[in-house]
């Protein structure tokens, strides 16, 4: 009978998610708590709400495998990384035969709404990826297992293995919520054909802004439709990066206040706007929606380009970019060399059923062999320090020297982030979206910048 009731609530849940068109957010839910009010009366499952939102989905459920053993959950975003990602899974399986291992991909757009209903309905994959831009409102509701006392008994769990800036990032009021996975840099990609069609030498490490303005112009060619740099409407790849060349900030006041008050960072973006507006070296933005920024790349409509490390596997699959395009460091800027790094981060999930068997898997994935195998797999440049050199062996291949790629960390400044980075980065966007529609000045654009961000910060 409970069965029933259950399978019954279920179905008018279903039905009522489909007719009302709610999102399966932490509020979609309550909403809708409050629309069946009358059925879990009815029904005499108001006690049992949470439990009955689990029996919805079978993702996250006490799992066992045809042997006995228990199946766990390990959800990603990035399809370019699932064979790296399966080749740990399967040297996990290997040595605890016991535990199989489900790698799921999500992409990025759905990702996050996916994981957010699940742990609205109690119902999260038990290990999966974390991201600067999520995870302190994650950590902070309870959602991730606080992996201190693993790391404190493991054996092969070491904090001092990996790049301490991602290591910090994911520290989070004291509690290690994720062991760092990987590391980012944005560097310049550039096309050697066009380059040389164009008789421009190549970038080196002593370029600076002027060097990189002045090689666009000279590689940009309106008649054959190519541009020579990339300046589309992105932060983390493009702009943040020559906001921290030319000494300005994204957030001031210990994060507490918006950097677009400062004017360092107000310069950097009237001449970062100006690259298609007023020099026309770059792709218009209508141009950029109609193709994507990586397409126009990838086909040799655009000669440089700002794009991250992980774009490596993706990029040398590309039969053109593997034969006519290569990497190097960005040029300097005014204030000297800045790159943005980011990482991400796997986490437990706090509620996981398959405790034991996910805290044996994220040790496992913090371990030198398993950082290896994400090395040679090229999937990212490991956050584990010992494994980095094996990244750049591994991708350092006909056009492409990587080693610069790692140096960058050097001179990196961490992606900015708060409790509420999805939140402010939406505003940032539509605001910037009406400052390259020409409906607000640069001023006008970074006083409400500074307005509606600073608005969202209070509130962190």
């Amino acid at each position: 009978m409970r069965l029933y009731l259950v399978k019954t609530f279920c179905v008018a849940l279903l039905n009522e998610i489909k007719g009302s068109g709610l999102l399966l957010t932490i509020e979609g839910v309550i909403s809708m708590k409050k629309n069946f009010k009358k059925l879990l009366g009815a029904v005499g499952l108001t006690s049992i709400f949470v439990s009955t939102l689990v029996g919805c989905s079978n993702s996250g459920d006490e799992a066992s495998s045809s042997n006995g053993g228990s199946t766990i959950t390990y959800s990603i975003w990035d399809k370019g990384q699932e064979p790296g990602m399966r080749a740990i899974a399967d040297a996990f399986e290997e040595k605890n035969p016991g535990i199989k291992v489900n790698v799921e991909v999500t992409p990025w757009d759905q990702y996050w709404t996916k994981l957010e209903a699940a742990a609205t309905g109690g119902t999260m994959p038990d290990v999966f990826w974390m991201h600067s831009s999520q995870h302190i409102r994650y950590a902070q509701s309870g959602m991730l297992m606080d992996l201190n006392e693993v790391i404190e008994k493991s054996d092969v769990l070491d904090m001092d293995n990996f790049y301490q800036g991602v290591v910090d990032l994911y520290n989070v009021d004291g509690k290690q919520i994720a062991i760092p996975k990987d590391v980012s840099t944005i560097p310049l990609w550039y096309n050697k054909t066009l380059f040389d069609e164009a008789g421009v030498e190549y970038p080196n490490e002593n370029w600076t802004w002027d060097d990189l303005l002045e090689a666009a112009h000279q590689l940009t060619d309106t008649e054959k439709g190519i541009y020579g740099l990339n300046a589309p409407l992105n932060t983390e790849e493009n702009f943040f990066n020559y906001v921290y060349q030319n000494g300005g900030d994204i957030l001031i006041n210990d994060k507490k206040e918006s950097g677009y008050s400062l004017e360092k960072t107000k310069e950097t973006l009237e001449w970062y706007l100006n690259l298609s507006t007023v020099e026309k070296v770059s792709p218009s933005q209508t141009q950029f929606a109609e193709n994507g920024n990586s397409t126009l790349f990838t086909s040799g409509k655009v000669a440089m380009g700002l794009f991250g490390s992980w774009a490596y596997n993706d990029f040398t699959a590309n039969d053109y970019v593997a034969e006519n395009c290569a990497v190097t460091i960005l040029p300097e800027g005014p204030a000297g060399r800045a790159t943005i790094y980011n990482g991400l981060g796997n986490a437990v999930a706090a509620n996981t059923k398959n405790k034991d068997a996910a805290v044996k898997f994220i040790e496992f994935l913090g371990s030198e062999e398993a950082n290896m195998i994400q090395a040679e797999y090229k999937s990212a440049i490991p956050a584990y320090l010992d494994a980095q050199q094996a990244w750049v062996e591994a991708t350092t291949q006909g056009n492409f020297e990587t080693q610069g790629l790692v140096d960058m960390l050097d001179y990196g400044y961490i992606k900015p982030y708060t409790k509420s980075t999805a939140k402010w980065e939406k505003v940032e966007m539509e605001i910037l979206r009406k400052l390259w529609a020409e409906e607000l000045t640069v001023d006008e654009a970074c006083d409400q910048l500074v307005t509606e961000i600073n608005k969202i910060l209070a509130e962190d």
